[in-house]
């Protein structure tokens, strides 16, 4: 939600990210909070399959090409990203036009519905369900390849622990630190995605089109920090995960 609006001349915008959760919680109630939860769900199994299934057999075709281990852990992450991205994307367009939608959770569309509407009004291309694909591309793309480059390369430079809970909280360890570098480097490509995603400044006019134009278009109006809005939860969700 705190990435979708623009900037201080938006009137449904949010002050701080407390005062989002706040707006939410009064407007829309506690369900507010979990509107467009059932696309993520859907799509947890088959991104996580197609993440590490395309990893592994980029990895092993990188391994042809005699590179060093952590430039080949980086392009097979960049590579898994990219197919994930692909997988993901539908899935994205709809949750985040539930989650944009201020009704109460009672009031808005099932996810099915909306991907319906969706389907009917702008149909399966680049303007319909697989609108912003391209950003999708970038924020998957970026996270997997720091991700993987930086998680497999500093594991094998630290020494494994031979307790077992020491040994768990090293990987923890580097987990949670792969995932927030990850998450900082690629978060500008988040912003773009959801800006073209969500709604329009202006009906019917399409200002968030491209990938870069939108994150020139954020820079120009709202500064630098924009591209950086909603950096703190997403932290949180993808730092321990």
């Amino acid at each position: 939600r705190f990435q979708i609006q623009r900037g201080k001349t938006d009137p449904t915008g949010y002050k701080s990210l407390g005062d989002c959760f706040r707006t939410i919680f009064q407007r829309e109630g506690l369900f507010g909070f979990y509107k467009g939860i059932l696309p993520p769900i859907l799509a947890e199994t088959p991104k996580r399959a197609v993440k590490f299934f395309t990893f592994e057999q980029y990895k092993k075709l990188l391994g042809y090409a005699s590179l060093p281990p952590g430039l080949a852990f980086a392009i097979a992450g960049l590579g898994s990203g990219l197919t994930e991205a692909v997988v993901v994307n539908p899935f994205e367009v709809v949750k985040v036009t539930l989650q944009t939608n201020r009704n109460a959770f009672t009031e808005q569309p099932s996810s099915f519905v909306q991907a319906r509407q969706i389907i009917q009004t702008d149909g399966l291309g680049f303007q319909g369900l697989n609108k912003g694909l391209t950003a999708t591309l970038g924020r998957h793309g970026v996270f997997n390849m720091v991700y993987f480059g930086f998680y497999f390369n500093v594991k094998n430079i630290l020494p494994v622990n031979k307790d077992p809970n020491l040994e768990f909280l090293r990987k923890f360890g580097i987990g949670l630190v792969s995932g927030t570098i990850a998450s900082i480097i690629n978060i500008p490509f988040d912003v773009a995605k959801s800006r073209i995603q969500g709604p329009q400044p202006v009906p019917g006019e399409i200002k968030y089109r491209t990938c870069f134009k939108t994150m020139a278009t954020v820079y120009k109006e709202e500064g630098f920090l924009a591209l950086y809005k909603g950096l703190v939860p997403k932290i949180m969700r993808l730092g321990p995960g």
